[in-house]
């Protein structure tokens, strides 16, 4: 015969439910705030730059020849804590991963490493703040999650490949809409591999382009061309939504 639980075993158990939701919410805000202000205190994101890259290019090389799976590791760790941290030198990684590892294996690293960081920060916004501000939303944030969640992987897919959407801003407004983590998962690793092969592809001729003391900048990389190729697949990736829409409007 089992015993009813006491009123402070009630109270108790209570009071940890209660703070359980609070933990899920502040813990991961906690942790990235911490390693975010690790990075600006220490200065890390010196490192970012071409200038960086340059510098230390023979030690980095040196060791992806040395410790080829190390490398690689450090490399994915990076670049996933400066997505999930949002610092602004993602394109400058992903054309060093094309300088250190190639156009082919430089742009799966990326995809691997930018997709685990998105997904980090995206369900620590999603767990953090995503239902608090879902309960305060207005009627016209209400509206742009229900069109944005029954066309979740389209309209996702559109943001991550035409790179005129700042990649931290993809990342969490669909945590703050309702996003399934199936559809942002999928969205992010096929919409970041036309972006990572281009800047992947343009790393493997640094060496030759620092040997000449020549210039490379991320507007060198994205060219017109490149701007529009990109926006055409993104406006590709919206043709399933408009034949949704072109049906239901000829059934009604």
């Amino acid at each position: 015969m089992t015993s009813s639980p006491s009123p402070l075993q009630s109270h108790a158990a209570k009071a940890s439910q209660g703070r359980s939701p609070i933990l899920r919410r502040v813990v991961p805000l906690a942790a990235l705030a911490v390693i975010a202000v690790v990075v600006f205190w220490f200065d890390l994101d010196r490192y970012l730059t071409f200038a960086a890259l340059k510098e230390h290019r023979h030690a980095l090389v040196d060791l992806v020849e040395r410790q080829m799976v190390l490398a690689i590791m450090a490399y994915i760790t990076i670049y996933a804590v400066a997505t999930a941290v949002s610092l602004p030198g993602g394109a400058i990684l992903s054309i060093a991963g094309g300088f250190l590892f190639g156009s082919w294996f430089g742009t799966l690293w990326v995809v691997i490493a930018a997709t685990i960081g998105a997904t980090a920060i995206f369900l620590i916004a999603r767990t953090a703040l995503g239902e608090p501000l879902r309960r305060r939303a207005g009627p016209a944030l209400r509206g742009m999650e229900s069109g944005f969640r029954e066309n979740a992987f389209s309209y996702l897919l559109t943001l991550r490949l035409i790179p005129l959407f700042p990649f931290f801003l993809v990342n969490l407004v669909p945590a703050f809409l309702g996003v399934n983590l199936r559809s942002y998962v999928l969205a992010t690793l096929i919409g970041v591999i036309p972006g990572a092969f281009v800047f992947a592809s343009s790393g493997v001729g640094l060496g030759s382009v620092f040997e000449s003391a020549g210039d490379l900048s991320v507007k060198s990389v994205l060219t017109p061309e490149i701007l529009i190729a990109l926006t055409g697949l993104g406006l590709l990736s919206l043709l399933p939504v408009a034949y949704k829409r072109l049906r239901k409007n000829r059934t009604l």
